[in-house]
């Protein structure tokens, strides 16, 4: 009957109507659960980035710190311009504290400078830096003939031993490259010798290259025993020396994001030819950000130069 249809159609409308109450009713509890779980984590994620932010302050505030040390280490730079009033010394760490480190030492008419290219950088670079330049003072005070060749011989024995890396067993080889000279003014001649890093000396619009042995500081061992080889190279008014790590050269850039590599270094030093030291300084700095660009920075860098 009609009457009969109308209750239906109004039954299922009730019904409808209770299904869409408990639907929703029951969505709102899933809601509030998964918005309660929601806080909850969102709080402890809170706490937690909290103590890494601490954690990451403390770590932070212990490596500027080792930074200081490190830099207490290093030569003032008033010092490098008491033994060279031309030159620079261009360092650009890849984090704060840095593996590449610069030495200086005048032992009467000789004055010492290096350019050290330590294994990694950040925090284990600084290390070793740490080791290498104690090496080099106790070598330099123990030996009356300076001569580079020999430290070198040093150095890499003492690395090797505070490291104990003298046997062929062992697996891990950290050390250093390294290019180590001796100028005395007198004589107007300089000593180097290096390892893996050379020395570039331009003299009017000619470029002398002296390469490094290719015997890592850090490779000695008690059965083979390398030396090093000793340059004599006699000096005329207005040579410009450079010795450098690898930091300059290895960085990515360039509209291809190819590295700057050796040899359009040694062009961009020829064209800074004439050019005052401090200026070199500014130049070398801009160029390698020029092009560098938005891409991040590889290695430490590190970058000395000399002008007799």
């Amino acid at each position: 009957t009609m009457i009969f249809y109308v209750f239906a159609v109004l039954f299922a409308i009730f019904g409808l109507y209770v299904f869409d109450k408990m639907r929703t009713r029951k969505l709102k509890i899933v809601k509030k659960i998964l918005e309660e779980k929601v806080d909850e984590r969102t709080e402890e994620l809170a706490i937690k980035n909290a103590e890494l932010a601490e954690k990451n302050k403390d770590i932070t505030d212990s490596i500027r710190y080792a930074k200081r040390i490190q830099e207490a280490i290093l030569p003032p730079e008033h010092v490098i311009k008491n033994a060279f009033q031309n030159s620079f010394v261009f360092s650009k760490p890849k984090d704060i504290v840095s593996g590449d480190f610069y030495w200086l030492e005048k032992k009467e008419d000789e004055i010492l400078f290096a350019a050290v290219d330590c294994t990694g950088h950040g925090v284990p670079g600084a290390l070793m830096s740490i080791v290498g330049s104690n090496i080099l003072n106790q070598a330099v005070h123990e030996n009356i003939a300076i001569i580079p060749a020999r430290l070198l011989d040093k150095l890499n024995k003492g690395v090797s031993e505070t490291l104990n890396q003298t046997s062929e067993d062992t697996k891990l080889r950290d050390g250093m490259d390294i290019a180590l000279c001796s100028i005395n003014f007198k004589s107007m001649e300089l000593q180097y010798a290096g390892a893996y890093n050379p020395l570039l000396i331009i003299r009017g619009k000619e470029l002398i290259e002296v390469k490094a042995d290719n015997i890592a500081i850090g490779s000695y061992t008690e059965t083979q025993q390398q030396h090093y080889t000793n340059h004599i190279i006699p000096l005329q008014k207005g040579d410009t020396i450079y010795i450098f790590s690898d930091g300059f050269a290895d960085q990515f850039g360039g509209p291809d994001g190819k590295k700057f590599k050796l040899t359009q270094f040694k062009t961009m030093l020829m064209n800074l030819n004439g050019v005052s030291m401090d200026q070199q300084k500014i130049a070398l700095a801009r160029s390698i950000d020029e092009w560098r660009g938005v891409l991040q920075q590889v290695d430490d860098m590190l970058v000395i130069g000399v002008r007799v």
